[in-house]
């Protein structure tokens, strides 16, 4: 519904002679008198139109209503309180009002009373202060006291609230959301906070860990060569929602879905956060890089059955949340306390309603649904074979030119990479990382396996329309090892987290290279940087979507943490003067980034064909000996050729996870072309991916490939006598 349509509603009459009841003495404005009158139902949330603002909520069993309104953000109590009849303020599910003269930056908050009968699924508490599910902009941050909202008795002194935005009135230059690149998207998925946090930044200290903070780095990150970035958790959380004394700073804790997270806006302004968002993503397309945003839909901040009560606990209980046969017990496929019941009908438009908002007002290119595989689970926590919310995003023209990637599994034991519903979801491809890191670890068994991740996993992605850009690669993420501690620890050490080390996964399939954590052996410390190089080679080589986590480029550490979800601190701040002392293995990442970008095969989105006898497909296995794989148990090596017939540029990968120097035969190169070495992870920089000029052409048959490590090959031209 436009804005036009809404004003013409009320024009019309329908909010004349239906006042509500305002129950405080005192007028907002004296010499403008703000009557409340009927409003309307639609649209959710708080609406600014030329006279005034319309609110409305749903909450299906309330008995009673009422509109808090602040004339400060941090008010201790509101100016005044609406009180909704039912009788005129409530249509169908619906509760409304329209409030005269009312305008952006209105602090607002709602009170809800209803049946307080858990066995029944409800958990209404009219004491309470909520959250509009609808907000564009969150307050109170400063004030804010979690346990108040899980005690019983008034929290209004200490609770969040909404904020009234207009978002009409913000200047985007003509930005629209970036199309999808030509070839593959480079993904670099990071922290808002933790990126310009540290000291090291060099960014104002007022912008640190900011939104404006991250644009003073757009050179950094394109320099580097990504094309998209993925944001942890920004919508806003409860940074309270962690064990005593430490902070969540992950953010998979949402209390808002249409707000983006205040505490990361350098703007303390009540409406600062939306535009120096938006600012943000203005500034990252116009250096080319898209902005997709890790969603998490699965679950809330309200936790289990003795959680607070924030927003949608307060308004309807019942339908937010999978509950169990029990009402009174949450069901929990999350490991977080709660489910979100995603597929009920008033659950579902809320989650399609926040993913268009993000795409019409903010500008975003893509989403990354945390747990993905939950908003697959109906009412009763069942599977369901057509989730009515995953087809309704399918289907969405508003989201039709939006990247929607899924983790695509819960704690619940629920996995559907290579089923997940639809067909234009992409897949955070666990068992890439898997295979990845069991064959540069030497275990047994891998080639086979290996061989399918390589070439984008079409033994998972099997559906008639799936292609290889449908598998989002990756070695490692937020959640888990970084990429130096990957090869300095064999086991977690979280004890930092306050949970006694039962956090974090305990089968990484790391290797420390031969002792743990720090060490001053240059034997050991050059294998770690070896496998490090391997890790990023063979990510950038392998088809389908690669995607980086922030800081594995210049070798930050979390000293063995895999789980610093907790952590505000040095264990999540991207360090940069790593990016000077790590010089070396930041150019090798951008050099290969780009060395990957100009092999055309790579960038194709289509399933590779292998060679055969009687046919030149896009790719050839070998082994140390052309066109004989090396399949055995034991096996640790692996060969393979990338055709490019056009440019006849073809690309030869020599992989050596084995603790001893091999040699490997190499294939003939095409007539009037040589082999010459572009990447070998065995040689300190810059000779481990030397410059074009600087690339010497093989004059064997052969080339040794030392133990644990990686070399490319590539025909060039032979130079003309």
């Amino acid at each position: 519904m436009t804005r036009e349509v809404i004003e013409a509603i009320l024009a019309g009459g329908f909010i004349e002679n239906r006042k509500a009841h305002l129950t405080t003495a005192v007028a907002l404005n004296q010499s403008r008198p703000r009557i409340p009158q009927t409003g309307i139902p639609a649209p959710l949330g708080a609406t600014v139109l030329s006279a005034g603002v319309n609110f409305a909520v749903f909450t299906k069993y309330a008995e009673t209503v009422q509109l808090l309104l602040f004339d400060g953000p941090e008010d201790a109590a509101p100016s005044h309180v609406i009180d909704l009849d039912p009788g005129v303020n409530r249509t169908n599910y619906y509760w409304h009002v329209f409030v005269p003269h009312l305008g952006p930056g209105q602090t607002y908050a709602w009170r809800v009373q209803g049946p307080t009968r858990s066995g029944d699924g409800h958990r209404f508490d009219g004491e309470k202060v909520l959250l509009d599910p609808y907000g564009l902009a969150v307050v109170g941050q400063d004030i804010y006291d979690r346990q108040a909202a899980r005690e019983p008795g008034d929290n209004c002194a200490q609770a969040l609230r909404s904020v009234v935005v207009d978002t009409s009135t913000y200047d985007w230059e003509n930005d629209l959301p970036l199309p999808a690149p030509s070839g593959r998207e480079v993904i670099y998925e990071m922290h808002v906070g933790a990126f310009t946090a540290h000291p090291s930044s060099g960014v104002a200290e007022h912008l640190r860990g900011t939104y404006a903070g991250l644009i003073e780095k757009i050179d950094y990150l394109k320099e580097l060569g990504v094309t998209a970035i993925e944001l942890m958790p920004i919508h806003h959380f409860d940074t309270q929602d962690a064990p005593a004394g430490l902070t969540n700073y992950w953010g998979y804790s949402s209390v808002a879905w249409f707000a983006p997270h205040a505490p990361f806006s350098s703007n303390r302004s009540a409406v600062g956060p939306v535009d120096e968002f938006r600012d943000m993503v203005k500034a990252l397309h116009k250096a080319g890089i898209r902005v997709i945003l890790d969603v998490v839909y699965n679950h809330t901040a309200e936790a289990g059955a003795d959680g607070p009560v924030i927003s949608w606990r307060g308004f309807e209980n019942s339908a937010y949340y999978i509950l169990k046969k029990d009402k009174s017990l949450f069901a929990d496929y999350t490991g977080c306390g709660n489910t979100i019941n995603a597929n009920h009908s008033i659950v579902r438009r809320l989650i399609q309603d926040s993913l268009r908002h993000w795409v019409r007002e903010m500008h975003v290119d893509g989403f990354r649904f945390d747990l993905g595989a939950a908003l697959a689970r109906g009412e009763n926590g069942e599977p369901m074979a057509n989730p009515p919310v995953l087809w309704a995003i399918e289907s969405d023209p508003s989201l039709a030119g939006t990247r929607m990637i899924v983790e695509a599994w819960d704690t619940g034991g629920l996995n559907m990479v290579g089923s997940f519903t639809g067909e234009r979801f992409d897949v955070w491809t666990g068992p890439y990382r898997d295979s990845v890191r069991r064959f540069l670890r030497g275990d047994k068994n891998t080639i086979e396996t290996l061989m399918a991740r390589i070439v984008g996993s079409p033994d998972l992605f099997t559906k008639p329309k799936d292609r290889p850009f449908v598998s989002v690669n990756f070695v490692t993420c937020h959640d888990g090892f970084t990429l130096r501690d990957l090869v300095s620890y064999d086991k977690k050490y979280n004890e930092a987290n306050g949970e006694l080390d039962r956090d974090g996964s305990n089968d990484n399939l790391s290797w420390n290279c031969g002792i743990e954590g720090p060490t001053d052996d240059p034997k050991i410390a050059a294998l770690r940087e070896k496998q490090v190089r391997n890790f990023l080679c063979l990510l950038m080589l392998s088809h389908g979507t690669p995607m980086l986590w922030m800081g594995d480029e210049s070798g930050h550490t979390r000293r063995g943490n895999n789980n610093p979800w907790c952590q505000d601190n040095e264990l999540n701040w991207f360090d940069w003067d790593l990016v000077n002392s790590n010089a070396g293995l930041v150019r090798f990442t951008r050099e290969l980034i780009r060395f990957t970008g100009s092999v055309e095969i790579l960038q194709d989105n289509r399933f590779w064909s292998a060679t055969s006898s009687d046919h030149l497909g896009d790719i050839s296995w070998h082994g140390t000996k052309p066109g004989k794989p090396d399949w055995t148990p034991d096996s640790h090596c692996l060969a393979f050729t990338l055709e490019q017939p056009k440019t006849g540029r073809n690309v030869h990968v020599m992989l050596n996870a084995g603790g001893q120097e091999l040699e490997f035969e190499l294939p003939a190169a095409p007539p009037d072309m040589n082999w010459v070495r572009v990447v070998d992870t065995s040689r300190p920089s810059p000779d481990d991916l030397p410059r074009r000029e600087s690339s010497t052409a093989l004059d064997t048959e052969s080339a040794m490939v030392p133990s644990h490590s990686i070399t490319v090959l590539q025909c060039q031209d032979k130079p003309v006598k």
